[in-house]
């Protein structure tokens, strides 16, 4: 009788998962980045508001610590508790939307209405609500997939709450996340196999209320049109443009040095946030901005890849979830880099995991533990079913040491297989 244990198959609920290591390698490269940037960045902003030289930074560290936290979490709940709590959870995503205007509670910063008081510190609201709208839709995807595919009202439902959302955000007002939550549940609807007529009614409905938000106040205006030309305007409306834009001249192939940016010494405004970009193109080149392009795309396309292979298994609400959260760091991280390009309107979005901000930090964060535990689920239930199949589980390195191997036969060749196993070729006759 052989080792009991070298025969013995797992249960299916014994068996465990892998995280995916590419999410976890980008992520964590880019957050590196980010801290090292922000502590270079933010200098000059401490010393102009008279604090701690970093601030910023220990700032930025301890929302990053936290979001750790929060992703860690994520990444060890199951997916199906939080799809049997969407619908809570997009209840949840409106009253924060409306709790900004709570007298007491919301807080004005800069003229908008985004913050929640919480005390210690401010929370912008709209960055819980884009994992939440993401969920939400993930799971109605998930529930009724079939009408989404053939009938408009399938379609149209996620676009009247997302459009309830959008018209909460113009009020705040926040004509960026607006347009982006759009673009997301777009996006995810797209993915979900819908008619390109049934997307082209509610975008041209959606239209005209769009355009009537971007001119109904002048700055929008003045930020649509200077985009076009800041030189026509260096020292006002295109005054954040052309220092950004001299930024990344200046770091030409390799930049200036880390540290050496100049623009980030009073000229370049919210360096450490929304303009975080273009002091890495100054201080390390277009090396430095292939590398911050190359972890996106990395992060963004294994996201996509996961969320296919989830839905190929059948698992649609953890695929949706890894679609949603893929095209929300790749079209934020888009829009902030074709700002500080030039090729965007200034739109007021952080670069997800690099620019310095809490609630966003924390939010991303959250976003990625979800995604790790999508990975985590698929590669489990891959294993699973391996397992029902009677295929064979690959053994652990410290299994392999402990399973006391029979001695072979005489004449039996001793070889390594595809996995290095050591395995004994039975002869004719020989019980195994």
């Amino acid at each position: 009788m052989g080792n009991e244990r070298f025969h013995q198959a797992l249960r299916a609920e014994e068996i465990e998962g892998r995280y995916d290591r590419v999410v976890l390698l980008a992520a964590a490269a880019l957050a590196s980045l980010g801290v090292v940037m922000i502590g270079s960045s933010s200098l000059a902003v401490a010393e102009g508001l008279k604090v701690d030289d970093f601030h910023f930074l220990i700032r930025h560290v301890v929302f990053l610590a936290a979001g750790l936290g929060l992703g860690l979490a994520l990444a060890r709940y199951e997916l199906r508790e939080l799809e049997r709590y969407s619908r809570m959870l997009l209840l949840l995503g409106f009253l924060l939307l409306l709790a900004v205007f709570i007298p007491g509670l919301g807080r004005t910063v800069n003229g908008a209405q985004r913050w929640l008081n919480l005390g210690i510190t401010g929370f912008q609201a709209v960055e819980a609500v884009k994992l939440l709208l993401i969920i939400w839709t993930a799971s109605y995807l998930a529930r009724y997939r079939d009408q989404v595919q053939t009938s408009m009202m399938g379609a149209l439902k996620p676009f009247a709450v997302v459009g309830a959302m959008t018209v909460l955000l113009l009020m705040q007002p926040d004509f960026g996340s607006a347009a982006l939550l759009l673009a997301i549940t777009a996006g995810m609807i797209w993915l979900g196999g819908v008619r390109i007529v049934h997307v082209l009614v509610p975008a041209l409905c959606a239209l005209p209320l769009l355009a009537w938000a971007a001119v109904s106040e002048s700055y929008r205006v003045r930020r649509l049109t200077s985009f076009l030309d800041p030189w026509a305007d260096p020292f006002k409306d295109g005054f954040q443009l052309t220092q950004a834009l001299i930024a990344i001249g200046r770091g030409e192939w390799l930049g200036v040095g880390l540290g050496g940016s100049v623009q980030k010494l009073f000229y370049l405004p919210e360096a450490h946030t929304d303009f975080i970009f273009a002091v890495i193109a100054e201080e390390l080149g277009f090396a430095g901005i292939l590398l911050v392009i190359g972890l996106f795309v990395v992060l963004v396309g294994r996201a996509m890849q996961i969320g296919l292979r989830g839905v190929e298994m059948g698992r649609t609400f953890a695929g949706f979830c890894a679609f949603g959260v893929g095209l929300w760091l790749g079209l934020q991280a888009f829009v902030s880099i074709g700002v500080n390009l030039g090729l965007l309107p200034t739109k007021g979005l952080t670069l997800p995991l690099v620019s310095s901000g809490g609630s966003s930090v924390l939010m991303t964060c959250a976003a990625l533990g979800v995604l790790l535990r999508v990975s985590y689920e698929l590669d489990r239930s891959q294993r699973q079913v391996a397992l029902h199949r009677g295929e064979p589980r690959p053994l652990q390195i410290e299994e392999i040491e402990e399973v006391p191997l029979p001695p072979p036969a005489i004449n039996a060749p001793l070889r390594l297989g595809r996995n290095v196993r050591l395995r004994v070729e039975p002869q004719l006759g020989e019980t195994v």
